[in-house]
C-alpha cells in the first residue's frame, strides 16, 4: 500500500529571492532522503508562498523494503588459528555484528580472503522514518541570511510558526524549534478564516484555495501574468515581459489580483527611465506601453495580495504613492539640467573610488589616458578621438547628480540624457551610457567607437588596480565583480573582432597607477591577470561547445591577443572535422613524443639527409613553410592547419622508412631537427599534441 505525504513549514514572510533556491533544495534533499531509505513514490511536488514551504509526495510506500547488510571482517588468516579455531579478532567481530562465528562468509578481495557478516535487515514502517528524515532536511536548508528567534538556537530564513505533517490521514509526531506538527495550516492573513484543517494531503491545495491562498507557485505565475495582460488590454496597451519582476511578485503574493492605475501625463515629458524606475524598482509596478510596445502610456499595473473588493481604494493609494515618487523624479531632472554635466567633474575629486586606488577623479584620468591608447591602436579618426576624450571626462559625472543619487541603477543612463541636453555630440552622449555595457551575461555591447574604448578602459583600470593590490577573486568571493569585468572585456574584444594586445594594455594600465602604493609588482600583477583572462576565455570556448582538447590546445598559448586565440580555437575545431585529421595527429604526436627527451640539431643540414623519405619530407616542409607563414600573417589559421596536413604522406613515409634514433649522433640530431622543423611551424597554433582523435 501507499499513502500521500504532506509536510508544510509555516513561517513569517520570507524574502522572495530566498524562495526558488529553498524549494529546489527541499525537493533535492527529500528525493535523496527517500532514495537512501529505499522508499518508492509516484510523484513529488514542492510549493511555496511568502508564508510557507511545502512538500507533497504522492503514493509513498508505507513500508521500507527489507535489505541485506554486508560487513567486512578480518582477513581469513587472522580469523582462525593454526588449529582452525576462531581467534579473538573473529570473535570480537562476530560480537559486534551479533552473529555466531559459524555464520560468517568468506570473500576474496585482490587475492586476499576475508570473512564477512551478512545481516538481514527488516524494513521499518515509513511513518517511523519520516519525522527524523524531515527534521534533518529542515536543518539542512540553506538561506543567505538565516536568523534566530526567541531562545531557540535554530537558524532559519524566518521564524517557524506552524508545522503540518500528514502521512495519509494520520499526523506524524515532529517538533522543530518548539513547534509541534499537526494538521492545522493558516490561510490568507486578511481574507481567510485564520486557520484551516487539512484532512489529508490530497486536499492541501483545495483547502488553501478556499482560504484565499494559491499554494502552487506555477499557478500563481500564470494567473498573475494573465491578469496583467488582460488589464493592459483594457487600457489599450501592452506590458513587456519582465521575468525578474514577475518572479518576485509570485513569491510576495498568495492571492493575486491585478489592477490598473494612472499618473499625470506631464511626467511623460521627463526621461522614460525616470518614470519606469520608480514604478518597477520601488513599487513593483509594470509600466504600460502602447500596442506597438514603443511609447510609454500614463498607466501602470500593480498586483495586490487580495481579491477584487475595494479596488478603487487600493488604486487610489497606489496612485498617490507613485505621484509623490514621480514628482521627486521630475524635480531631480530639472535640478540636474539647471547646470552642465561637466560642472560635476570637480566634485569627483572628493569621492573615493576605493581607499587603496584613489579618488573617482583619479580613475577618470586613468580611463581617459588608457582610452587614448586604445583609440590610437584602433586608429580612430580625429572626431572619434575627440569624442572619446570628451566622453572620458564626463562618463562618471552623473554619479553626483540628484537623479542617480536617488536611483543608482540609472548611472550612465542619466549621464547620456544630461549630455544630450547640454548639446554634446551623439557619440559622446551614447558613450557615457555604453561604457557600463555589458552589465550582465547576454547584455548588449557598446556600439560606438568611444563607448567601446571607454568600456574597455574602465574595466581594465579596475582589474589591474585590484589585482595590483592583491584583491583577487577567490572561490565564490568576488566583491568587486572582477569576473564580470573580465568577461565584459573578452566579449567586447571578441564580438567586435578587436585584435588588441591585452598584455600591452594591462602594462599601460599598471603604469597609470604611478604614485599609488601597490602591493604587487608589475610582473606579478600581469601574470595573475593573464591566468584570470585565460580562464574566462576557456569558459567562453567551452560554452560555445568547443571540444575540451581544442580548448586545452589553445590554452597552451600565451594570451597576448584574446581574439587571435579565440580564432585559433575555432580553426582547430574545424580542422578536427577534416578527413586526414586523425592520421596527421597520430604522426604529429609521434614526432612530439620523440622530441620530448631528445636533443635535435640547431637546424636541418641537407647534406645529412641520406634517405629518400627524409629528403622528400624536408622538401615538403620547406615548400609548406611559406604557405603557413602567409596564412598566419593573414590570420587564416584553418588554411595554415590544412597546409600542414598536406605533408602527411611524406611524414608517414618518413616514419616507415627512416630510423629516427640512429646510432650516428649527427644523423640522429639532424632527423630530430627535421621533426622539430614541423613542430615549430605549429607553435603559433597551439599545442597540437593535446588534440585527440575522434574515432
Amino acid at each position: 500500500m501507499a499513502k500521500d505525504l504532506l509536510f508544510e513549514i509555516g513561517i513569517e514572510e520570507i524574502p522572495a529571492r530566498f524562495m526558488e533556491p529553498a524549494l529546489k533544495q527541499l525537493r533535492e534533499l527529500a528525493a535523496a532522503g527517500l532514495q537512501q531509505a529505499g522508499l518508492e513514490y509516484a510523484d513529488m511536488q514542492v510549493y511555496g508562498t511568502p508564508r510557507r514551504i511545502a512538500l507533497l509526495v504522492k503514493d509513498l510506500a508505507e513500508m521500507q523494503p527489507d535489505s541485506q547488510q554486508e560487513s567486512k571482517g578480518p582477513a581469513l588468516k587472522a580469523a582462525y588459528d593454526a588449529d582452525g579455531q576462531p581467534t579473538k579478532a573473529l570473535l570480537g567481530f562476530c560480537r559486534g555484528q551479533g552473529i555466531e562465528p559459524d555464520a560468517v562468509l568468506q570473500k576474496e578481495i585482490k587475492g586476499v580472503q576475508y570473512v564477512y557478516a551478512v545481516k538481514q535487515i527488516q524494513g521499518r514502517p515509513t511513518a517511523e522514518l519520516l519525522p527524523a528524515m524531515l527534521e534533518e532536511i529542515v536543518h539542512k536548508l540553506y538561506f543567505p541570511k538565516p536568523m534566530r528567534w526567541g531562545s531557540n538556537e535554530m537558524r532559519f530564513a524566518r521564524p517557524i510558526r506552524w508545522l503540518v505533517l500528514l502521512f495519509g490521514q494520520a499526523v506524524l509526531p515532529l517538533e522543530i524549534a518548539g513547534v509541534k506538527a499537526g494538521r492545522i495550516t493558516r490561510g490568507h492573513r486578511f481574507l481567510g478564516n485564520g486557520q484551516a484543517e487539512i484532512k489529508e494531503p490530497a486536499a492541501y491545495l483545495l483547502t488553501l484555495q478556499n482560504e484565499y491562498v494559491i499554494a502552487d507557485q506555477k499557478v500563481r505565475r500564470e494567473k498573475i501574468w494573465a491578469q496583467i495582460q488582460a488589464v493592459a488590454k483594457v487600457a489599450g496597451g501592452r506590458v513587456k515581459p519582465d521575468e525578474d519582476l514577475l518572479s518576485e511578485l509570485v513569491y510576495i503574493l498568495e492571492y493575486p489580483t491585478a489592477l490598473l492605475g494612472s499618473f499625470d501625463p506631464k511626467y511623460l515629458e521627463i526621461p522614460e527611465e525616470l518614470v519606469v524606475t520608480p514604478m518597477r524598482e520601488h513599487q513593483r509596478y509594470f509600466p504600460v506601453y502602447d500596442a506597438a510596445g514603443q511609447k510609454l502610456l500614463p498607466h501602470f499595473i500593480t498586483v495586490r495580495n487580495g481579491n477584487s473588493e475595494h479596488l478603487d481604494i487600493v488604486r487610489a493609494g497606489n496612485e498617490k504613492v507613485l505621484a509623490a515618487r514621480l514628482a521627486d523624479a521630475e524635480f531631480f531632472w530639472h535640478e540636474d539640467c539647471a547646470h552642465p554635466l561637466a560642472d560635476n567633474l570637480p566634485r569627483l575629486a572628493h569621492i573615493v573610488f576605493h581607499e587603496k586606488l584613489g579618488t573617482l577623479d583619479a580613475k577618470v584620468q586613468r580611463i581617459k589616458t588608457l582610452a587614448g591608447h586604445i583609440a590610437a591602436k584602433l586608429v580612430f579618426n580625429d572626431d572619434d578621438r575627440r569624442d572619446t576624450e570628451r566622453a572620458a571626462e564626463l562618463l562618471k559625472c552623473d554619479l553626483v547628480s540628484n537623479a542617480v543619487y536617488e536611483f543608482t541603477e540609472l548611472q550612465g543612463i542619466m549621464g547620456e540624457y544630461y549630455a544630450r541636453h547640454d548639446g554634446e555630440t551623439p557619440q559622446v552622449a551614447a558613450a557615457i551610457r555604453e561604457h557600463y555595457l555589458p552589465r550582465f551575461a547576454g547584455d548588449v555591447l557598446p556600439k560606438t567607437k568611444a563607448g567601446i574604448a571607454l568600456a574597455l578602459a574602465d574595466r581594465l583600470d579596475s582589474l589591474v588596480g585590484f589585482f595590483a593590490q592583491g584583491m583577487i577573486p577567490t572561490g565564490s568571493q568576488d566583491p568587486y565583480a572582477l569576473r564580470r569585468a573580465a568577461i565584459g572585456v573578452m566579449q567586447i574584444l571578441l564580438q567586435n573582432k578587436l585584435g588588441l594586445n591585452l598584455h600591452w594594455l594591462c602594462q599601460k594600465a599598471y603604469a597609470l597607477y604611478e604614485g599609488i602604493a601597490l602591493e604587487c609588482d608589475e610582473q606579478t600583477t600581469l601574470s595573475a591577470l593573464a591566468g584570470f583572462f585565460e580562464q574566462r576565455l576557456e569558459n567562453i570556448l567551452a560554452e560555445e561547445g568547443l571540444p575540451y582538447d581544442v580548448v586545452n590546445a589553445v590554452s597552451a598559448l600565451p594570451l597576448v591577443c584574446p581574439l587571435y586565440n579565440y580564432q585559433k580555437a575555432h580553426a582547430l575545431a574545424d580542422f578536427r572535422a577534416d578527413e586526414e585529421f586523425a592520421q596527421l595527429m597520430a604522426a604529429y604526436g609521434r614526432a612530439a613524443n620523440l622530441l620530448k627527451n631528445a636533443q635535435p640539431a640547431a637546424e636541418v643540414q641537407e647534406q645529412l639527409l641520406e634517405e629518400q623519405a627524409e629528403r622528400e619530407l624536408f622538401a615538403a616542409l620547406s615548400a609548406v613553410s611559406s604557405k603557413v607563414k602567409s596564412a598566419l600573417a593573414l590570420r587564416d589559421y584553418l588554411a595554415a592547419l590544412r597546409s600542414l596536413a598536406s605533408v602527411r604522406p611524406q611524414l608517414d613515409a618518413f616514419f616507415e622508412e627512416v630510423m629516427v634514433m640512429a646510432e650516428n649522433e649527427a644523423l640522429r640530431g639532424n632527423r630530430l631537427a627535421l621533426l622539430q622543423y614541423l613542430v615549430a611551424m605549429t607553435a603559433e597554433l597551439g599545442d597540437l599534441s593535446a588534440l585527440v582523435s575522434k574515432g
